[in-house]
């Protein structure tokens, strides 16, 4: 399938963007949602597009929800774990997906488990070992023994450390957005994991393009004020990567048979 990332968009003057820093290459993905066969696929793709791009100081930052409704979380995780511990520069955010796992494995109560299984959570305990019958037979209190019996203590540990916010240059990313009007230092963790309407609605400048997943759109949202890559990768079988150096942009995707077109903005945005 070839996947128009653009639409509804119009060339920038040369120059008027944001940039990264000079001598550094960016790339940022999007929710992977237990995808690891895309993220193989994207991460060979980013292998290939950089060495071809020649010598620089390469930054990966997966923009969160590792986790959740494709069918290995723990793949995922077990990968994001490896990169990080690679010689690569590497940086995982933590999503609200990933918050949501933390917390019905902390939460005694029933209603943590409760909500991370309604938001895709059921594949995430599959993949790490709980049988269909043990999910179907067990209650929510026995749902949170197993878990805490068989997701290892080191990727608990590992995803409750995952950072909320990076900062290169013009860009910040996020997961899910920031609260228009306030400073990137001030912004709330639920804002930056959950943020929707608010944020994506907004024309204001935010003193960055604010590049984030978590809002599913068909093709990547390219706005004056901010970047969507998450393509619904679970779903879609699109997972999406940008890639920034010095004021260029430009995007990979899983399922893409030809390069995507050249970054375009909303014409109205």
């Amino acid at each position: 399938m070839v996947l128009n990332l653009l639409r509804r968009f119009r060339a920038p003057a040369p120059g008027a963007g944001p940039a990264v820093p000079d001598g550094e290459r960016l790339y940022a993905i999007g929710d992977v949602h237990g995808r690891l066969d895309l993220l193989d696929q994207l991460l060979a793709r980013i292998a290939q597009d950089d060495a071809a791009r020649g010598a620089a100081r390469t930054r990966l930052i997966l923009l969160g929800d590792l986790i959740d409704r494709g069918p290995d979380s723990r793949g995922v995780v077990e990968r994001a774990i490896a990169l990080c511990a690679g010689d690569a520069d590497v940086t995982v955010l933590q999503g609200n997906h990933e918050e949501m796992m933390l917390a019905a494995l902390r939460s005694e109560g029933s209603e943590a488990m409760r909500f991370f299984i309604r938001c895709g959570g059921r594949e995430t305990l599959l993949s790490y070992g709980i049988s269909p019958d043990e999910f179907e037979e067990g209650s929510l209190g026995d749902l949170r023994a197993l878990a805490l019996e068989r997701v290892p203590e080191a990727h608990v540990a590992f995803l409750d450390a995952l950072p909320r916010m990076v900062v290169a240059g013009g860009y910040a990313f996020v997961h899910a957005g920031i609260r228009p009007g306030v400073a990137l230092d001030d912004q709330s963790d639920a804002d930056l994991r959950w943020i929707r309407g608010t944020f994506l609605t907004s024309r204001r400048n935010h003193g960055h393009v604010i590049v984030h997943g978590h809002s599913v759109s068909e093709s990547v949202e390219e706005c004056p004020n901010r970047i969507g890559i998450d393509t619904g990768a679970y779903a879609s079988g699109v997972l999406t990567a940008i890639g920034l150096e010095g004021d260029a942009r430009w995007y990979l995707a899983t399922g893409a048979e030809t390069p995507v077109d050249p970054p375009r903005r909303y014409e109205n945005a």
